[in-house]
């Protein structure tokens, strides 16, 4: 049985997704701010305006919010990332593309990296999520310079793996840079032309 788009059901479903969104929003924000150990759910659901047993009814705990935070930003990342491809980009090109839309959300980047700091311990409910995230990043760009190296345009005597370290490394690396001036925007470094800074020193000159 379906149910019509105008009926009290649809609306509360579109409701449900709308608030939904709200928390995965206020939730993102706030693991951002204090990290995930330090959030509580009962602050989420202040910000968002409903209450602690309302929270729950979309998500049962406070892992399953941090899961769906992840997998919320992944998907519109990579949705980005592939449509930069699919649009003629390079994979250096589109990538840079994610540096520079970051550079405009800096929840997101401060999201990751205090998420990413604090799931190296193995009993963080996102230690396995970033250990995989990991793993894809870092095969994606090995994979990138094994066609760099096949082309001739990878610097001898580099690996395709220790060049995409590095490019993960550099990437990481100029987050925490960038996060740490947000008190004095003058002094932020550009993260972007870091990036391409790096990728020019792993090409064969």
């Amino acid at each position: 049985m379906t149910t019509e788009a105008g009926s009290p059901r649809s609306g509360g479903y579109a409701r449900g997704r709308a608030t939904r969104a709200e928390i995965l929003d206020a939730a993102m924000r706030l693991f951002g701010e204090v990290g995930y150990r330090t959030a509580s759910l009962r602050e989420v659901a202040a910000r968002v305006g409903i209450s602690h047993p309302g929270l729950l009814h979309h998500f049962p705990s406070k892992a399953a919010l941090l899961a769906a935070v992840l997998e919320r930003r992944d998907e519109v990342d990579e949705a980005a990332f592939q449509a930069d491809l699919a649009a003629g980009h390079e994979y250096v090109e589109a990538l840079t593309r994610v540096v520079e839309r970051n550079a405009s959300r800096p929840g997101i980047v401060e999201l990751y990296a205090t998420l990413s700091a604090e799931a190296t311990s193995p009993g963080h409910p996102a230690h396995a999520y970033f250990q995989e995230r990991y793993r894809r990043v870092v095969d994606r760009a090995v994979g990138e310079f094994e066609r760099w190296r096949d082309e001739g345009r990878l610097r001898p005597g580099l690996d395709p793996e220790t060049a995409a370290r590095l490019t993960v490394a550099v990437l990481d690396g100029m987050q925490i840079q960038w996060l740490l001036t947000a008190d004095a925007p003058d002094a932020r470094p550009d993260m972007a032309a870091a990036l391409r800074a790096q990728l020019n020193a792993v090409q064969a000159p």
